[in-house]
């Protein structure tokens, strides 16, 4: 099953590009792991994003046990108030 989906995910984007009905025709990173959870036995299809959003909130812990292990700052990304980002998107 694995093969087949790595095999759709080479052929079909060419396809789709050629076709001109979709901008951005390539899959997300995530497309294989329906196939993997499946193969492994996680058959509860209303799991799969719970999973997804754990997988990454473990992912964050991750960094930011490393980056504390190393004395490294925190990090403090830009954040914008919902009036800048209506601004933002009624500029476009």
């Amino acid at each position: 099953m694995f093969k087949l989906v790595s095999t759709i995910y080479k052929v079909v984007p060419p396809i789709l590009l050629e076709l001109g009905k979709v901008k951005n025709p390539w899959p997300n990173v995530d497309a294989h792991s329906g196939v993997l959870l499946q193969y492994y036995g996680m058959k509860e299809m209303q799991f799969y994003t719970v999973l997804f959003g754990v997988s990454r909130a473990l992912g964050v812990m991750a960094s930011l046990v490393w980056d504390r292990a190393m004395g490294l700052p925190l990090e403090r990304p830009k954040s914008m108030t919902t009036d800048g980002l209506m601004k933002l998107v009624g500029a476009v």
